[in-house]
């Protein structure tokens, strides 16, 4: 007697894998972790991240970051709309992923996906408006025109808050990239799905290729690389654990980087402002002779 029942058929785990440079490679240390639900439901496997993807993704960071900085500020704020349109036109994935990665609703997933494009979109409207806000035309006693413009910084290693997997990434991204700098950015370990669908937004997006740089894995074993990199030019180490923190900081002073201080309240729980900004740009004061 034959069994015309369809087997139960077994699924196939998906790996998702870093982004560097405007592509999706496999960390180089071939490993990789479970990423698990906040019911403790397996959802996927995620690259976990070396030394030498860090190493790599700095590399991409730097080389995008002539022509990243050295774009118009219109243009940057098209593109980072641009994201913006991108995560509204997938807002029930990222609802579906952060609803399972932080025990929310599937209703509270959406409203954070709304928050978090809501964000996007205002640092978007601030690209252009940066130099007029940060600069300065400065009076002085002589005849000389004085002028003060606000510069990206440069590199910036990036520590994205673990509790928040989207708004909390979105809110250390967008003002580094809206000032013209390029980044690295070590997502949520225990909650990375949302970073590296992030990620595919970005890279189909029209962000150049290592603009934004995403690696997923432990931040105690990666902040420290990025810290102590001497071609990282600042450091955000907002999803550092407290202990943490302290130890970037010493690393950071080795290779003279600014680290912005943490707040006691979290970026992504209330309405953002121009300290990120502020706080990822160089002030250029420039003297010019006035006549003949």
């Amino acid at each position: 007697m034959s069994d015309d029942r369809t087997p139960e058929r077994l699924a196939v785990a998906k790996t998702y894998k870093l982004y560097i440079g405007g592509a999706f490679p496999r960390s180089e240390s071939g490993r990789v972790y479970p990423v698990h639900a906040a019911d403790g439901t397996f959802l996927a496997n995620a690259a976990h991240a070396s030394r030498k993807d860090v190493r790599d993704a700095v590399a991409a960071a730097r080389k995008a970051f002539g022509g990243w900085s050295g774009a118009t500020a219109y243009n940057r704020g098209q593109v980072l709309f641009r994201i913006a349109e991108m995560l509204e036109g997938r807002r029930d994935q990222f609802a579906a992923e952060i609803a399972a990665a932080e025990g929310l609703s599937r209703k509270q997933g959406r409203s954070t996906v709304d928050a978090s494009v809501d964000r996007m979109v205002w640092y978007a409207g601030w690209t252009d408006k940066i130099s007029m806000v940060l600069g300065a035309a400065n009076p002085v006693a002589g005849p000389y025109f004085s002028f003060s413009v606000p510069e990206p910084t440069g590199v910036v290693g990036v520590l994205a808050p673990p509790e928040s997997a989207l708004l909390g990434l979105i809110s250390v991204v967008a003002p580094v990239i809206a000032a013209g700098n390029t980044c690295v950015v070590v997502a949520s370990a225990d909650r990375p799905l949302p970073a590296v669908t992030f990620a595919e937004v970005l890279a189909t997006s029209d962000l150049p290729g290592g603009v934004v740089n995403v690696l997923t894995g432990r931040a105690a074993e990666l902040g420290p690389w990025l810290a102590a990199h001497a071609d990282v030019n600042a450091l955000d180490p907002t999803g550092a654990p407290g202990p943490l923190r302290a130890e970037l900081a010493q690393a950071a002073a080795d290779t003279v980087k600014r680290v912005l201080p943490v707040r006691d309240e979290p970026d992504w729980t209330r309405e953002p402002d121009l300290q990120r900004l502020r706080a990822f740009t160089e002030i250029k004061t420039v003297w010019h002779p006035v006549g003949t």
